[in-house]
């Protein structure tokens, strides 16, 4: 395929032209081709940017047009050659209700196209990049135990905190040290959660705006520490096309959320060599969630997604934990915390159910409060 012949088909494959077998054909090569694949989300955003500028074109005519009606409605052609005060008084009393229907008119215009502008077009003042933690609207009062009954319990939020915003997170050591994205704890505290509902207390130990990495340390007497972790964490670059997955809870419930995926290319946004680009359908609640691969290794850690390219997401590589930990031992504060980071390979199961039973209980939702 040529490649006139390949802008043709992924033209196609964005309008739904595609029969259902070309269609399937072609999700198949866009997968096994990282570069394919890239051209597509390249091509969707100039179609989607062409959409944009003709909206704004057509709502900038839509403008003088109303403005020049009002214009005609009014009769106002003032001389040229009178421009006493007597005369701008006389044309003020004559006209000032046709100025002002025309400036409430022009204002509302002017906060309707703004409004339409940032609904078609949410980058304008704002950046491309969407952050993945989410607000968290309400404490949870219920929790699900393994017998699937709702018991009410006692939160370990504090007594009159509020919850300020939420995320994913997931063990890096057994001890109790959970690592997540720094946008996540927008509160001064925070507490975990696992997938059967059960609350535990939690410090912040170490946050870093810049990595976008943060370390919480579970300090309650209900935790159970596990002999051992059943990942690794990887410290050599994946490979494009690689198949992934993550584990996150993007929704206001207990219920993990397991998502698949593959990774898009080695870098992230705008070349940063600190994360890759992987295609992955990502929501509000996944920041800090764990990738994995199919061997049973962590490769990274989510953190944001493409406002306008549909399923391109950003996760934080896993390497970048090895720094976290070397800048915790290099520190006064912190180096007694003693965080190890499992580097030996895991000989568990690759069957994905079976992955993912084995991994879920070492993930969390964090919920940061005031």
């Amino acid at each position: 395929m040529d490649d006139i012949q390949l802008q043709e088909a992924i033209e196609q494959y964005l309008t739904g032209d595609m029969s259902v077998d070309e269609h399937t054909q072609f999700e198949a090569m866009r997968k096994a081709t990282p570069e394919i694949d890239q051209m597509v989300i390249e091509h969707a955003m100039f179609i989607r940017e062409m959409d944009i500028y003709v909206n704004r074109k057509n709502f900038s005519k839509l403008n003088k047009q109303v403005f020049n009606q009002l214009l005609d409605a009014g009769t106002w052609a003032p001389e040229a050659t009178e421009s006493t005060s007597s005369r701008v008084i006389q044309l003020w009393t004559k006209y000032k209700k046709v100025t002002a229907i025309a400036a409430s008119v022009g204002g509302f215009i002017a906060l309707f196209t703004s409004a339409m502008m940032l609904f078609f077009f949410p980058t304008i003042n704002g950046n491309q990049i969407l952050e993945l933690s989410k607000a968290v609207e309400k404490i949870e009062r219920n929790q699900k135990v393994q017998s699937h009954l709702l018991n009410e319990v006692k939160t370990k939020v504090p007594e009159n905190a509020k919850l300020v915003s939420g995320g994913s997170g997931f063990l890096i050591d057994t001890k109790g040290f959970v690592i997540t994205n720094a946008h996540v704890l927008k509160g001064e505290g925070a507490i975990v959660v696992n997938s059967l509902g059960q609350e535990f207390k939690a410090t912040i130990v170490y946050s870093d705006k810049n990595s976008d990495l943060a370390l919480l340390k579970i300090e309650d007497e209900d935790y159970k520490q596990a002999k051992a972790l059943p990942f690794t964490i990887r410290k050599k670059s994946s490979d494009l096309g690689e198949d992934i997955f993550t584990l996150g809870f993007p929704r206001n419930d207990n219920d993990i959320v397991y998502g698949k995926g593959y990774l898009s290319a080695q870098t992230g946004y705008n070349g940063d060599s600190n994360t890759y680009q992987i295609q992955i359908s990502a929501n509000p609640g996944y920041s800090g969630a764990p990738v994995f691969n199919e061997k049973n290794e962590l490769i990274g850690i989510m953190s944001s997604r493409q406002k306008l390219a549909e399923g391109v997401a950003f996760a934080i590589k896993s390497d970048k934990l090895f720094d976290l930990v070397q800048t915790l031992e290099e520190n006064e504060l912190t180096k007694d915390l003693n965080v190890k980071l499992n580097k030996q390979k895991v000989k568990g199961s690759k069957n994905r159910k079976a992955q993912i039973n084995n991994f879920k209980n070492y993930i969390y939702s964090v919920r940061a409060f005031n």
